[in-house]
């Protein structure tokens, strides 16, 4: 198998730009994000309180669709904290990086495509919709609380056993109101703060999503004094995901930093109306990359990030411990004269054999995909540190061990993974569990055994609405 794929924009940092675009003090333009359900789930999330959404068409004649945000009218004496300053920039005393995934792009009119959409009066109560998607749910109750307003928050059945307790018990400690609909600490709940979240030390346990460290520093800005946030556990799962968090507030201007491990500290303060572009989603990237560790073929990626926070940068490490020949090329700027980051084509040839490295430590959201390549191998592969992982979508080390003994082989739970114990070998139907890296799962193993089938493909929508077409037109090469 040969071919040469682009994947789509970071789900992660397209939902982070999003969220802070509505709280910006002016309207912000998001260039180049994912257009999946997890994105919409952001985009109606924020439009119902009180956010102006507007699509663009291709604002900067750069091929790539945008969307503008408005920000959420804040009452001013509640949640902004420097109300005197709301339209100024940010003191020039805290440093701005042009970190790889925010690239300048020069600001100028644009035709508007379509006409922005708000939510309903501010009186009324709000219903947010999380659906399935993890950013929604756990990024949005801050931002919800600080508009003072009464907000549901609900999702698709799978989401209700998601947990969220660290994200509620935090905003207690803030002073938010917050009542369960069945069992505290899940999915329905409804919030209301008083438009004023005050800051302060707080502490939550992580362990079980970095979104939950996440979900509180991204509002911190808005609060009115600074914020000390402290993870009581020993290890907080996918910290990738809170060092991208950290490094957009830092873009954006916000002082943000972790004065030791575990730690963040917020202080509050305007965030100016920004335009950012969205880089490829390198976890997505991970099915056509392992489709040619399974068939000894030959995948080359363009726009691939030198530098970059998302996990996905694991992927050449990983796929070269299997066996892979992995190779980066840099490429010229597209703009000399933008500060945009730098970019280069990824190669990854197959090996005649896949060989297990043997143990796979912590690999977060790339383990189903991960774990593909392992069910393929004739050695055992053993995950460790991703116990996290029976939070996600779906218990997702319980779905791949199920689903590697339907096709076959055999596998079994750890207290902190799983190890594959033996490779699959028969075809079957595979449950994706309506997740969409089980989904991605059972295609990279189709790859490698005869007769396996996707219950349902369609799942990948979450985070990546053309994954058929750009698998079957890979396939078919």
């Amino acid at each position: 198998m040969y071919g040469r794929v682009r994947v789509p924009a970071s789900k992660s940092l397209t939902n982070r730009y999003l969220l802070l675009a509505a709280l910006a003090e002016s309207a912000s333009t998001v260039v180049n994000p994912l257009q999946s359900r997890d994105s919409e789930l952001m985009l109606a999330a924020l439009r119902q309180l009180g956010a102006g959404v507007e699509h663009l068409g291709d604002p900067h004649g750069s091929g790539e669709p945008a969307v503008r945000i408005t920000p959420i009218p804040f009452d001013d004496a509640g949640g902004d904290p420097e109300p005197q300053q709301r339209g100024t920039a940010r003191d020039e005393s805290v440093p701005r990086r042009a970190a790889p995934q925010h690239e300048s792009v020069p600001q100028r009119a644009a035709p508007q495509k379509s006409t922005p959409q708000h939510a309903a009066p501010q009186d009324d109560p709000v219903r947010i919709d999380c659906g399935l998607a993890g950013t929604v749910m756990r990024f949005v109750p801050a931002v919800a609380a600080l508009t003072g307003r009464e907000v549901l928050f609900d999702g698709d059945p799978e989401a209700r056993v998601r947990p969220m307790g660290a994200v509620l018990d935090g905003l207690r400690e803030l002073g938010v109101d917050v009542v369960p609909h069945a069992s505290d600490g899940f999915l329905p709940f409804t919030l209301r703060g008083s438009g004023r979240l005050s800051g302060g030390e707080i502490t939550v346990d992580a362990s079980a999503s970095s979104q939950f460290v996440s979900g509180l520093l991204l509002a911190a800005p808005r609060f009115a004094g600074p914020l000390r946030l402290r993870h009581s556990g020993s290890q907080v799962p996918s910290l990738e995901h809170v060092e991208m968090t950290v490094r957009v507030l830092q873009e954006l201007g916000v002082s943000v930093r972790s004065p030791e491990p575990y730690v963040w500290e917020v202080d509050p303060g305007p965030i100016p109306g920004f335009t950012a572009r969205v880089e490829p989603d390198l976890s997505n990237a991970g099915p056509f990359l392992c489709a040619a560790a399974v068939t000894g073929g030959e995948v080359t990626m363009p726009g691939w990030p030198v530098s970059t926070t998302q996990i996905g940068r694991r992927w050449p490490d990983l796929l070269r411990s299997f066996g892979c020949e992995v190779t980066l090329t840099e490429e010229p700027p597209r703009d000399p004269e933008a500060r945009a980051a730098a970019t280069a084509t990824l190669r990854v040839r197959g090996p005649e054999r896949l060989v297990s490295p043997g143990t796979v430590d912590a690999t977060a959201e790339l383990t189903p995909t991960v774990a593909a390549l392992a069910a393929l191998c004739s050695q055992e592969t053993k995950f460790t540190s991703v116990g996290h992982l029976r939070g996600h979508e779906t218990d997702r080390i319980a779905a791949l061990v199920t689903e590697i003994r339907r096709l076959g082989g055999a596998a079994e739970e750890t207290d902190d993974g799983f190890r594959v114990l033996a490779p699959v070998r028969r075809g079957a139907v595979v449950r994706s569990y309506a997740d969409h890296r089980m989904a991605t799962f059972a295609a990279v193993v189709g790859l490698g055994v005869d007769g396996v089938a996707v219950e349902d493909i369609a799942c990948t929508a979450k985070t990546m609405p053309d994954f058929p077409a750009a698998w079957q037109a890979l396939v078919d090469r």
